[in-house]
């Protein structure tokens, strides 16, 4: 029979049982400036010393470019959470970031139309 203390860290009923902001060591200001669809990617650099199983999920996913909003679907975390586990990533030289590549203003009206349009054709 198992101790108390060896059980799943995940139930299916509950989900995760280790909250999202201690994977980050309670923080939640980034040490790098990072936007939602800023593209992150593996350098090949191995990160010194022990930064957690999550920091080794977000690199394993950094093998091609990808957005951080991608990444933190993908680990089922927030995405301040996220963003701080990258930063650590990036500071230790294990990742490189490069900002969204879209040169236009995100919040421009003629985009946020023609997107709120697809999404009533979807519905």
């Amino acid at each position: 029979m198992a101790a108390a203390g060896d059980g799943p860290w995940l139930d299916d009923a509950a989900g995760r049982l280790v909250r999202p902001f201690t994977v980050s060591n309670g923080r939640t200001e980034p040490s790098v400036a990072l936007d939602l669809m800023s593209q992150v990617m593996a350098t090949g650099v191995t990160p010194l010393g022990y930064l957690g199983p999550e920091h080794a999920q977000a690199l394993d996913l950094c093998r091609a470019p990808v957005p951080v909003a991608e990444v933190a679907a993908h680990l089922k975390l927030p995405a301040v959470v996220t963003k701080v586990l990258l930063s650590d990533l990036v500071d230790c030289g294990a990742v490189t970031t490069k900002p969204p590549e879209f040169h236009h203003n995100p919040t421009d009206r003629a985009l946020l139309e023609a997107v709120l349009d697809g999404l009533r054709r979807q519905l």
